[in-house]
């Protein structure tokens, strides 16, 4: 096996939607970070079974439906 080749395998901390957070192991960042999730397991429609829909964040859907709003009738 090469040596060197691996990125660091460190300790972080998640940081959940509703404050609560908890400890890991990652590559992401580096020791000590926290990561601030935008969408967590306890608000995501596809892990919590709801028909919720997720708040507009100015993506790009947003942007082609002011874009073309009013176009099609």
């Amino acid at each position: 096996m090469k040596k060197d080749i691996h990125p660091d395998y460190h300790t972080i901390t998640i940081q959940m939607l509703d404050g609560s957070t908890y400890e890991t192991k990652s590559t992401w960042g580096k020791e000590g970070d926290t990561l601030v999730l935008d969408v967590d397991p306890t608000t995501h429609p596809a892990w919590t079974g709801g028909n919720a829909q997720l708040t507009g964040r100015g993506g790009r859907l947003d942007k082609f439906n002011k874009r073309f709003e009013g176009m099609l009738g």
